[in-house]
């Protein structure tokens, strides 16, 4: 019994290229693989490379122009079925060893994990050998690039494979989405890691999706009824967005924690720039520019520059009026740490103010040159507020006053 075409139509709309997963995946692979080469030594680095290098092999032999191209070659008629079921069966046991060994970590494997990893393994060996063995004793002569899963699904030998691995799919998938929603779940991840694992979580969901559409297609067949368009249609795309999705949350965790790592060096760059401002023009020169600089030696560059700068005036501190400065920003009702960066901020203006070089008046104490140069980002935040700084001048001033009409 044949369904509308309403459906078909429907689910048509939907393809997605399977080039664009292995695009996706090639992304992962290439932001992942110099962290895998500088730590060629960790095994789970080494494993995760493998998982999205097996990924990408997946979705460019279950391509239909490659498949063709596959059955070409070998000279036999769907020996690429065969080929990419055993290609999605080591996807799901690489899948799985790589969620219980990251999971555990390396120095807290006991040994149920380890036993655990031996039956995967074995497992998912045994079942490749079974798809190859069946498919060499079923009958599948005429070549079908799209909708082999359901042409065949009444086909001795054949219909046993297709179930054996949509079977074998179902279970891995169930139990690693199973696994990482788990792990999601737990106390004190950081925050990059979480997220990843929410994508991995996800795109194994999808997986579920794609193997519900495929099995359904195949029972309407064993019930002589025709969906194939579920299968056709439909669960590739599924398969593909499963596949971005999983891809996501391989990369988010390393490229998001590097990017939050730019953003707080960006950052941090950028507040120091009124104090680099204003030592530059006590110096008369500047940082070089150079332009292969990381932004995390750009920074660096620019802290030894300020703090260089900021040593050299040293001498015209008043380390006195940098005190007096300190009390009336508390008494202006600043915070503790806010008041010692503006009073720190005073007193490296009005260094820098003094052009004949001579040190203040009364200039007696010690100027704390490591109190000076300790959080020159938080100074540098003062310098920022120029109306703050007026404000603990001015009360700096009514204070001194004070204090000499008492005298």
């Amino acid at each position: 019994m044949l369904v509308g075409s309403a459906p078909t139509d429907l689910a048509s709309g939907f393809r997605i290229s399977f080039w664009i997963p292995t695009l996706v995946l090639a992304a992962a692979l290439t932001i992942k693989l110099p962290t895998i080469v500088r730590l060629w030594r960790d095994p789970l680095l080494r494993a995760v490379g493998g998982l999205l290098l097996l990924a990408c092999t997946v979705f460019v032999f279950v391509a239909p122009t490659t498949i063709a191209w596959t059955n070409r070659v070998t000279g036999i008629p769907n020996f690429a079925a065969p080929w990419c079921y055993s290609l999605i069966t080591a996807f799901c046991a690489s899948c799985l060893l790589l969620i219980i060994a990251w999971r555990n970590g390396l120095s807290e494997r006991s040994a149920s994990t380890r036993r655990a990893m031996r039956r995967v393994v074995a497992v998912y060996s045994g079942v490749i050998v079974a798809l190859w063995v069946l498919f060499a004793l079923a009958d599948v002569p005429v070549e079908r690039v799209r909708d082999l899963d359901t042409y065949y699904a009444n086909t001795p030998f054949m219909r046993e494979e297709i179930l054996l691995y949509l079977l074998a799919h179902t279970v891995a998938v169930l139990i690693t989405s199973w696994l990482v929603w788990n792990w999601a779940r737990t106390d004190g991840l950081d925050a990059w890691l979480r997220w990843g694992l929410r994508f991995l979580g996800a795109g194994y969901a999808l997986n579920l999706v794609f193997d519900a559409l495929k099995l359904t297609a195949v029972g309407a067949r064993w019930a002589g009824r025709d969906l194939d368009w579920l299968s056709t249609d439909l669960a590739p795309p599924v398969a593909c967005v499963s596949a971005i999705v999983i891809a996501l949350g391989f990369i988010l965790p390393q490229t998001g924690q590097y990017l939050h790592d730019r953003r707080l060096v960006g950052v941090a760059h950028r507040e120091l720039g009124p104090l680099y401002r204003l030592t530059r023009s006590a110096s008369g020169a500047g940082v070089p520019f150079v332009l292969r600089s990381t932004p995390e030696l750009r920074l660096i560059r620019r802290e030894t520059f300020i703090r260089d700068v900021l040593l050299g005036l040293a001498r015209k501190i008043d380390e006195r009026g940098r005190h007096r400065a300190h009390r009336a920003a508390l008494d202006l009702g600043f915070p503790p740490d806010r008041a010692k960066a503006l009073a720190a901020a005073v007193a490296v203006l009005d260094a820098v103010g003094r052009a004949d070089g001579a040190p203040p008046d009364g200039h007696g104490d010690e100027v704390d040159t490591a109190d000076l140069l300790g959080d020159i980002g938080a100074t540098s935040r003062a310098l920022a507020r120029p109306e703050e700084i007026e404000a603990v001048r001015r009360r700096t001033a009514t204070t001194s006053e004070c204090v000499s009409a008492d005298d």
